[in-house]
């Protein structure tokens, strides 16, 4: 692959909000690449994740995405497990100050990182290191040297800051430390690259290259990506928002839940956890704009694309023809669960009873946003009794109700 096309497929879905910068960051990236290529040296490419959670949805892949298009072009990725910094959290996204988690909590959570990673990253050439090896060594003179590189005024001119400055909501002093201890991340793999979210921008752009250049070495290149909407299309994808596709999951659920993403969303998808190259993106977001274009299947494209990285072309297959008989065909799936109820028993109990929603306070909301259906009536009516038939919840959630 040419350095030009090694470098459109590498800036494909990165956003820095700001022209110059992304200018900048592409013309390093051509020229650290044509070095690598004159002298067979491999560039270090790295991305730190911090183990708060231990779950991964499909917007946690999307830098692991990116680590692998290096990996594919033969350089050298690390996976940093920011169990140092993770003590803190990173509050880059935060309008409020993150809790600190136990020593405990971050190897707990640690130890499932790299599994979920090696669904997508090459496990024999990837590098894992811990940023506990040199961040927990670092005496107070050296945090003192390191955080002279940065000022307030840096700190508060950050969003999230800015805001809480604003509402005289607390920022607290540690963290601050946290841009610093990832510049000092940077500047102790020695890393060509280091890829992360837009709301890593400060982190990368500001702290690390600063801090890697007064340190005396080549400042590392920002590969800023943007954030992946849920399935909502509105809100950075969160479990805690429900509008998360997980990757430990299973190949119907995924495949289902993409189906479930607004239209407009499809290109934004393509060009951040797919496989598409940059050409064949720009040629999806041709066909979206033909009048004749029917965007259901295009989406249906990128569903199987993303869950055969996860699953493999078999079971994301098997998941596409279970979509099309049960939303397509209207066919009642063979493995749907029975549930049975006595006659009389309304709608709200059946709902909570047979574990279609968590309570009856969901079962009311859901009602009332036209979520829930007997076979193809559409239900209004909390207190109605049940009937037999097919009682769904959503798109995806289904039991077979029968009466004793």
């Amino acid at each position: 692959m040419k350095i030009v096309d090694q470098v459109a497929m590498l800036m494909q879905g990165t956003e820095y909000g700001d022209e110059q910068v992304k200018k900048a960051m592409t013309e390093e990236l051509y020229a650290r690449l044509l070095e690598s290529e004159k002298t067979k040296k491999p560039l270090k490419v790295y991305c730190g994740y911090d183990p708060t959670k231990c779950d991964l949805h499909l917007g946690h892949t999307v830098t692991m995405r990116k680590l692998n298009q290096f990996q594919q072009l033969g350089h050298e990725v690390t996976f940093l497990i920011g169990d140092y910094t993770g003590l803190i959290g990173d509050p880059s996204d935060k309008d409020k100050t993150r809790p600190i988690l136990t020593r405990q909590e971050i190897e707990e959570n640690a130890r499932t990182y790299a599994e979920q990673a090696f669904r997508i990253l090459d496990k024999e050439t990837t590098k894992i290191r811990y940023n506990s090896e040199w961040l927990a060594k670092l005496s107070f003179e050296q945090i003192i040297r390191l955080a002279s590189h940065l000022t307030v005024q840096q700190f508060l001119s950050r969003e999230k800051f800015r805001l809480r400055w604003e509402k005289n909501d607390p920022i607290f002093l540690h963290e601050t430390l946290y841009a610093i201890m990832q510049g000092y991340d940077a500047y102790m793999l020695q890393a060509d690259v280091q890829v992360g979210g837009t709301d890593q921008f400060f982190n990368i752009v500001t702290a690390a290259r600063k801090i890697m250049t007064a340190m005396g070495v080549k400042p590392n290149i920002a590969i800023c990506l943007g954030i992946l909407p849920g399935t909502d299309g509105e809100m950075k994808m969160s479990k805690s928002l429900g509008n998360d596709i997980p990757i430990n999951t299973n190949a119907n659920d995924m495949y289902g839940k993409l189906m479930s993403i607004p239209d407009h969303c499809i290109p934004i998808y393509y060009r951040l956890v797919s496989t598409k190259t940059p050409a064949e993106v720009e040629e999806i977001e041709k066909r979206l704009k033909e009048v004749s274009c029917n965007p259901r299947d295009i989406k249906m494209e990128l569903a199987l694309n993303v869950t055969s990285i996860f699953y493999g072309e078999k079971e994301a297959l098997s998941a596409q023809q279970d979509f099309i008989d049960r939303f397509q065909k209207h066919e009642i799936p063979k493995d749907i669960q029975t549930f049975e109820v006595n006659d009389g028993a309304t709608i709200l109990e059946v709902l909570v009873n047979s574990g279609l929603v968590p309570s009856k306070s969901e079962a009311r909301r859901l009602i009332a946003q036209n979520g829930v259906r007997l076979d193809d009536y559409l239900i209004t009516d909390t207190n109605l009794p049940i009937k037999a038939g097919i009682l769904r919840v959503g798109k995806r959630r289904e039991r077979k109700i029968v009466i004793k």
